[in-house]
């Protein structure tokens, strides 16, 4: 059974690399964005209802209801990954007892709708067709669809900067996370559902993750969870894309300087590590500052001016992804069989 799991994980990787994420196949992040929503809808009414309880101060009752909306918020994490784990755990005990080989056809399938790589590369490359017709409108607006900073305006190497930067970072969150608790997973033969709860955690993070006013306190647990979920794939992601660059003639050896230089270069613990091993690796400089919902978002740079990003470097970056996604399996694999 554990070496058919293994297999599970490498059909799973197969089928991503040569499908992708077929817009009409229903997606089970589609159940976890609508189990997010109805979850919080349900959560909010409750800390309205107890916000208009009590005589207290003002004051008193803004950090009474920082609190409320902090617990809810732990409530919300807990009720969509634990949610999230049962029904994919159900589902695959479920297949088991009809047929074994209905099983591992649901387990595959889990697993590959987890893993984004042709995904984030069929999106990347959209952007680079755009730029490559000199159609920087139509550029933006298919960035649009990778990022959540504002596009309006963004000059073209503004635009590269941007597919450059989210294809690094979700290199780890769609692509080296995945494949991690999908072999952890199936270490215990809980594949699937450890990493369906990690996308819980991921599609929190995306929906309710925000440092505004409305998720700033709603959103931090989930936030924080995603920070914790990503910390071992962020930190491998820092060797194996170095090695990638090498193996793609890219600077491996600069790519794992400047990945140790300016690993800490990012409000979050983990984003600077792909983005900096990959700015080593093309010679850039990415990050600075952007715009989120109407407000500038200072953030320090990341990797030297060795030369200008040019529409190429989105090609480049797609290529160290591949071979990162590869290494992560092959990683995998290797330990998969030494603790079995």
């Amino acid at each position: 059974m554990a070496v058919w799991l293994l297999l599970d994980v490498i059909a799973a990787f197969i089928l991503d690399i040569f499908f992708g994420d077929p817009h009409w196949m229903p997606h089970p992040v589609r159940f976890i964005g609508w189990l997010i929503s109805k979850t919080e809808k349900v959560l909010r009414s409750r800390i309205n209802k107890g916000s208009l309880r009590g005589e207290a101060s003002i004051l008193q009752n803004e950090e009474m209801l920082r609190k409320s909306k902090r617990r809810a918020g732990l409530v919300l994490a807990l009720v969509v990954v634990g949610v999230t784990f049962l029904t994919v755990f159900i589902i695959l005990k479920i297949s088991m007892l009809i047929s074994p080989i209905l099983f591992h056809i649901v387990n595959i399938y889990f697993i590959y709708s987890s893993i984004a790589t042709r995904c984030l590369a069929v999106e990347a490359y959209k952007v680079y067709g755009k730029l490559a017709e000199n159609d920087t409108e139509g550029a933006r607006k298919s960035l649009a669809m990778l990022v959540g900073r504002d596009i309006q305006g963004l000059s073209q190497k503004e635009i590269i900067r941007g597919v450059v930067e989210t294809t690094a970072e979700n290199t780890v969150d769609g692509v080296i996370s995945p494949l991690f608790y999908a072999v952890l997973g199936s270490i215990f033969g809980l594949g699937a559902p450890l990493v369906y709860a990690f996308k819980a955690v991921s599609t929190l993070d995306s929906m309710v993750g925000y440092m505004n006013e409305k998720y700033i306190d709603f959103g931090r647990f989930s936030a924080k969870a995603d920070d914790v979920a990503n910390y071992i794939p962020a930190r491998l992601s820092g060797l194996l894309l170095p090695i990638s660059a090498m193996l793609c003639g890219m600077n491996g050896t600069q790519s794992f300087k400047i990945m140790l230089r300016d690993r800490r270069n990012h409000k979050s613990p983990n984003c600077a590590y792909p983005e900096s091993a990959v700015a080593g690796a093309l010679g850039v400089m990415l990050g600075g500052n952007n715009v989120y919902f109407g407000n500038v978002v200072e953030k320090p740079t990341i990797g030297d001016m060795g030369k200008e990003l040019e529409a190429v470097d989105i090609r480049r970056t797609v290529r160290l992804m591949y071979c990162a996604s590869f290494l992560t399996l092959a990683l995998g694999i290797l330990t998969y069989l030494i603790i079995l």
